[in-house]
């Protein structure tokens, strides 16, 4: 597996009325890192040529992130078959390495011109997973 990181401070438009990371900040954090870490590794062509989507995000909270704490978020795929394409994207406090979530999402990859499922090709396989 090829692991993609960034690291980020929690900010005030980040939290809930608990003074907790909100949840549906995971999700777009989640989002987020995953269509970066696709940029990142591929062409323009191919980023032209294919698209993903959602197919489920299964997400465990295990920990809350507050204001000031600074996150690392590491993602990488974990398997592919056929189009579908199963990402690990852990959520990580910085200064403690406690896990604060994990996500395992399923993503679905189509031809960005048909929006047809299309089979993870070997090359695209290979940017990705050792």
């Amino acid at each position: 597996m090829k692991t993609y990181s960034e690291v980020f401070d929690v900010t005030p438009n980040d939290l809930d009325d608990l003074n907790h990371v909100n949840n549906i900040r995971y999700v777009e954090w989640i989002q987020d890192i995953s269509k970066k870490h696709w940029m990142h590794v591929t062409s323009e062509e191919t980023q032209k040529s294919m698209v993903w989507v959602v197919r489920n995000h299964n997400i465990t909270y295990h920990k809350s992130a507050v204001l000031g704490n600074t996150i690392l978020m590491n993602t990488y795929i974990e398997s592919n078959k056929g189009p579908i394409s199963t990402r690990i994207v852990e959520i990580k406090n910085k200064a403690t390495d406690e896990l604060l979530v994990k996500a395992v999402t399923e993503w679905c990859l189509l031809d960005a011109k048909t929006f047809r499922p299309k089979r993870v090709p070997g090359e695209i396989e290979a940017l990705f997973v050792d």
